[in-house]
């Protein structure tokens, strides 16, 4: 099953029902707050907010967590694996990614 993308656009404030939201990407900023916001606040709001699956692209660590299965607020499976892996991105999704191409972007 190919994967598509559209733009999601609130009708308005920040907040937006995730409902139909199978997936979040996300790549770590070079912030300050990284640690809090990035790796544990967004993972957690995800979580909540039932996004069944959430792919955290981390550029200090040259990582890739992918959190699944949510559950009562967080996400049961968190694998972490290294930059360049290949990468099983569990159902509802349910795709594998070769991120070899990300390490040269890494730091």
């Amino acid at each position: 099953m190919p994967l598509a993308c559209a733009p999601f656009v609130p009708d308005g404030g920040e907040w937006a029902d995730p409902k139909g939201v199978l997936m979040v990407l996300e790549v770590t900023s070079h912030d300050a707050d990284t640690d809090r916001r990035d790796r544990k606040e967004k993972r957690d709001g995800y979580a909540a907010a039932g996004i069944p699956v959430h792919l955290l692209i981390d550029r200090e660590s040259c990582t890739l967590t992918v959190h699944s299965d949510p559950e009562d607020g967080s996400y049961r499976d968190s694998p972490s694996l290294p930059d360049g892996a290949s990468v099983t991105v569990p159902a509802p999704v349910d795709i594998t990614l070769d991120t070899e191409p990300l390490k040269e972007f890494a730091r």
